[in-house]
């Protein structure tokens, strides 16, 4: 396994299916339609799919995406190496046009992210990381940019920030009851705890980046939404917790409903 050249591959799908949706997001009409659990669908999510797919396609290694979800776990549990892609992470913010919303790629050996790529295309953000690499933040990244001059760029998370005061990242569109109480349990051992509202997987960005010291998630998400962000926090030097079993969350599970987690 050359995670090298993996990383490069899933950067450059990522910013190629970035390219497609911020023509769509600036440029088209696009009707929204409705997956069986309601979420939202657009032709943005369909169109980077299919882009993502025609580059990891050449790698050899099975993909689980949220496009493409319907593979038996029979069919599935043995796979060594797969990909997790979530074509848009936050098409709620997409629909909203508030530009919180990323392309999520991840590789995953024996159940443990050992690669992630976020893709931030409204903001040119991209976190990316490998297992042996670290975990990095690049700026100021155009869709046309090539990898190469990306990686020379990229700053070394986490990234040396001043914080006043202890702060959580919590959900824009998704901030339970369990949430609240878990943020005020923080509070009785912190003082008072900012909090910051992000959308997509940008939430575990901020813990891998140092701008949030954690993210409870008590609320259901689904392992295309967290593989990526799994990678960059723990290649950062944070974990994401599984609240079930306490230890770092694993996947290619048999169900694919995450667990709850707690990133710190």
């Amino acid at each position: 396994m050359n995670i090298t050249a993996q990383l490069h591959t899933a950067i450059e799908a990522a910013l190629k299916a970035g390219e497609r949706i911020l023509e769509i997001y600036h440029n088209e009409d696009f009707d929204v339609d409705f997956k069986s659990d309601d979420s939202p669908l657009t032709k943005a999510d369909t169109a980077s799919h299919h882009i993502i797919m025609s580059y990891l396609g050449k790698t050899g290694i099975p993909v689980l995406s949220e496009e493409g979800k319907r593979i038996a776990y029979e069919n599935r549990k043995g796979w060594e190496y797969l990909w997790i892609v979530d074509p848009i992470d936050g098409t709620k913010e997409f629909i909203k046009k508030n530009g919180e919303f990323t392309v999520n790629i991840a590789l995953i050996q024996d159940g443990v992210p050992i690669l992630g790529v976020i893709y931030v295309p409204v903001l040119q953000e991209l976190f990316y990381a490998a297992k042996g690499l670290g975990s990095f933040k690049a700026v100021d990244v155009a869709v046309t940019a090539a990898v190469d001059a990306i990686l020379n760029t990229g700053k070394q998370l986490p990234l040396t920030l001043q914080k006043e005061q202890y702060t959580a990242v919590a959900s824009k569109s998704h901030l339970s009851p369990e949430t609240v109480e878990y943020i005020k349990t923080l509070e009785a051992e912190h003082g008072e705890v900012a909090t910051i509202s992000k959308g997509s997987s940008l939430k575990l960005c901020m813990v891998a980046e140092g701008q949030a010291d954690c993210y409870p998630r008590f609320a259901p998400t689904m392992e295309w939404d967290t593989a990526a962000g799994s990678a960059i926090c723990k290649y950062a030097g944070k974990q994401v917790v599984d609240w079930e079993t306490k230890e770092e969350m694993l996947y290619n599970r048999e169900q694919l409903l995450n667990n709850w987690f707690l990133v710190l």
